[in-house]
């Protein structure tokens, strides 16, 4: 490889993936490590059932819907300093939610969370684009990444069981410290700041039109988890969603200096790999969330045991991940992959959709959870790399920040959508049986099978999204092979 095409990091480029990967991992596991310590934090702080996914969405809503500008910040004024300044913003704001005395007071530091992560996601994954330029190197990086992303959440399942029977809920939080301040102080010696010369202008109007509208559509769906789908609220955030979304769109096409520039979304391979993204992220959930409580409530697991009972799945996906990107992405393409993956994803939530209330972990839960584990290596690994593909350097960081934009927002919207039908089900069940000492267990399991079914037409839409938009395998491996001399350019 010329002088030209290597990255300036070249030489130190393992330890920068090591400090990304960190970065990265914090930011995922964050979003389901709290979820075991939420019925420890409600009894210490005396809050309601009510008011307890609050804790979960405050993180959500402030992440998804400020992804785009978190990732423009990273492309104006240089990704070291947005990274590590969302690290250390992160780690403070984990601190106060550590130490939270209040709901308020822990709500207000999620969102401080998810906020910070929002400006550290999109850094990280600009970060490896732009320092991993060689073809070959690459996908051994981005493999690493994806497995990181994609088993990321079930970890946080893991540590937030043991944190939380070991020590207290708290250090679900103040665990962030650990990993957020040693990995600031590595990107401030090993890093080097790149921004833009010209440094255009922030768009104002398509910054608020984004973050508002988006912020707009998963609190409806939040809301419809708590309410119902015909509440006013939820009706009312659906349509601000709509109308200022379009906005943005319009916006965007006349811009001068757009907040995300519509060639990016354009491109047909990387619409889709979005879309599969959003879809898959969306049904994914369905698997921690449902999984976790099945095997609380039916299997009678720990937490510490429920989140060793999904560490099959965590390393079927850390093996295979770095495997898929590196033999097999540079010689058939995304589309094969990722379409093989969303379709292990169905047949996974299919296979779990025929759960008894007297199911084993080994026969009815462990067979799932391996071929789910391969699914999300064959979308995660191969998404991640290609989303970022031929994209010029000085918009990576919108381009990673949309693709991190669809995983958490399609997460956020199919956990409440998920939710939503899971009661309904549950409701629908309970009232057309005859009362038994079975039956509320009975219905809970059949809320949960509903669920699946759902989250596997999910995976199928984005197995179609992805065979309809990506290109050809040829075409899109050569655009891959080509990576090195438009960011390096």
């Amino acid at each position: 490889m010329s002088p030209q095409t290597q990255s300036p990091h070249h030489e130190r480029r393992w330890v920068i993936l090591a400090v990304i990967g960190v970065a990265q991992l914090m930011v995922i596991l964050d979003a389901t490590i709290v979820n075991i310590a939420l019925p420890s934090a409600q009894q210490d702080l005396g809050f309601s059932d009510d008011q307890r996914q609050w804790v979960i969405t405050a993180y959500a809503l402030a992440f998804g819907s400020l992804l785009l500008p978190g990732g423009k910040l990273g492309d104006l004024f240089g990704r070291k300093w947005t990274f590590i300044g969302g690290l250390l913003g992160f780690s403070i704001a984990s601190a106060i939610g550590g130490a939270a005395g209040s709901f308020g007071m822990l709500v207000g530091a999620r969102t401080l969370q998810g906020a910070f992560a929002a400006i550290l996601a999109p850094s990280a994954l600009a970060l490896l684009s732009t320092t991993f330029t060689d073809p070959a190197e690459r996908g051994k990086a981005f493999g690493v990444f994806g497995a990181i992303a994609g088993s990321g959440a079930s970890v946080g399942l893991l540590l937030g069981g043991v944190l939380t029977e070991v020590l207290t809920w708290r250090w679900c939080l103040y665990v962030n410290l650990l990993l957020a301040i040693p990995a600031a102080v590595f990107a401030l010696r090993l890093l080097h700041n790149e921004r833009q010369p010209d440094r255009p202008r922030i768009d104002v109007p398509g910054t608020l039109t984004a973050t508002g509208g988006l912020f707009a559509l998963v609190y409806a769906f939040s809301n419809s988890e708590t309410h119902s789908w015909s509440h006013p609220v939820t009706i009312i955030g659906l349509v601000v969603s709509a109308v200022l979304l379009t906005a943005f769109v319009v916006i965007e096409r006349r811009a001068a200096h757009p907040l995300l520039p519509l060639r990016i979304v354009r491109d047909r391979t990387r619409a889709g790999v979005y879309a599969a993204m959003g879809l898959s992220g969306a049904a994914m959930f369905a698997v921690f969330l449902f999984l976790t409580y099945f095997m609380q409530q039916n299997l009678g697991l720990t937490p510490i045991q429920t989140g060793l009972g999904f560490l099959p799945m965590t390393l079927t996906i850390m093996v295979t991940a770095v495997l898929i990107n590196v033999k097999l992405l540079a010689r058939v393409g995304p589309r094969p992959l990722m379409i093989t993956g969303t379709l292990l994803g169905a047949a996974a939530l299919v296979w779990f959709a025929q759960l008894e209330p007297d199911s084993s972990y080994a026969g009815a839960v462990l067979p799932g959870l391996f071929v789910m584990g391969l699914g999300l290596a064959n979308i995660f690994a191969p998404g991640f790399s290609t989303a970022t593909a031929n994209v010029p350097r000085y918009d990576t960081g919108v381009a990673s920040a949309m693709i991190n934009t669809m995983q958490q927002v399609g997460g956020s919207l199919g956990t409440a959508l998920l939710s939503s039908i899971f009661a309904s089900a549950v409701t629908s069940y309970a009232t057309s049986h005859a009362p038994g000492p079975g039956l509320e267990a009975a219905a809970t399991v059949h809320g949960y099978t509903v669920a699946f079914w759902v989250g596997a037409a999910l995976f199928v839409l984005a197995a179609i999204a992805v065979a309809a938009l990506i290109k050809p395998t040829r075409q899109t491996r050569e655009a891959i092979a080509r990576e090195a001399e438009p960011v390096a350019a």
